[in-house]
C-alpha cells in the first residue's frame, strides 16, 4: 500500500460542485458528474499518486484505472462523501478481463470498516505490511487485525499480485547482484 498525500481539490471540480444544484442542496451525487469530468478527475488523482494504485502499488494509467471512493458512496454507507476530494483515490482494474481475479478497489467493493481498514491516506500505512521474497504480503504485526482484514478484503495476497511482486523483487535483486559483480 502506498501512502497518498492529498493535494488541494482541483478548481474545475470545486466549481462543478458549486454549480451543481444537488450539491447546493446538500445531496451530492457522483452520477451527475459527466464522464469527461470524471476522466479529468482521474488524471488529477493519477498525478497525485505518481501513477500507481493506492492499494497494490502497480503502475496504472488513465486507461486501466478507476476513481475509488475510499469510504463507499453507497446509500447506506457514506453517500455524503461521494464528491469529497479527500475520499477519492485512484485504483487499478478499470475493466476486468474475463478470467482476471478482482483485487484492490474492485475486490473491496462497498466493504469498509472504520476500525479494520488500513487507509492509504494514513502516513503509517506502508509500515503496516511486510513483503516476503515469494511476493506475499502480510501484516508486519501479528496483532494488527486491521492490516490482516485489509489484505483479505482487498485480495492483496492473490496469486496474480504475489507473482508480480515476486518478479519485481527478483528483477531488483538481479540488478543489484550484477552491479556488485561488475564492481568486483
Amino acid at each position: 500500500m502506498k501512502h497518498i498525500t492529498k493535494h488541494a481539490e482541483p478548481d474545475f471540480f470545486t466549481k462543478w460542485k458549486h454549480n451543481d444544484k444537488m450539491c447546493q442542496r446538500g445531496r451530492p451525487n457522483w452520477n451527475r458528474l459527466k464522464s469527461e469530468d470524471k476522466k479529468k478527475l482521474r488524471k488529477t488523482l493519477l498525478e497525485e499518486q505518481g501513477a500507481i494504485c493506492c492499494y497494490c502499488g502497480m503502475t496504472i494509467t488513465i486507461d486501466n484505472s478507476h476513481v475509488e471512493h475510499f469510504r463507499p458512496k453507497s446509500k447506506n454507507k457514506y453517500p455524503q462523501l461521494q464528491l469529497e476530494y479527500d475520499n477519492l483515490l485512484c485504483s487499478c482494474q478499470l475493466q476486468l478481463e474475463k478470467t482476471e481475479p478482482r483485487h484492490c478497489g474492485n475486490a473491496k467493493g462497498s466493504w469498509f470498516d472504520e476500525d479494520m481498514t488500513v487507509s492509504p491516506l494514513n502516513a503509517d500505512c506502508e509500515s503496516r505490511f511486510d513483503f516476503l521474497e515469494n511476493g506475499s504480503i502480510q501484516s508486519s504485526d501479528k496483532n494488527d487485525e486491521a492490516s490482516k482484514e485489509t489484505v483479505t478484503h482487498l485480495a492483496l495476497d492473490i496469486g496474480k499480485l504475489r507473482e508480480l511482486r515476486r518478479a519485481a523483487i527478483v528483477s531488483v535483486l538481479s540488478s543489484l547482484l550484477s552491479e556488485n559483480i561488475i564492481e568486483d
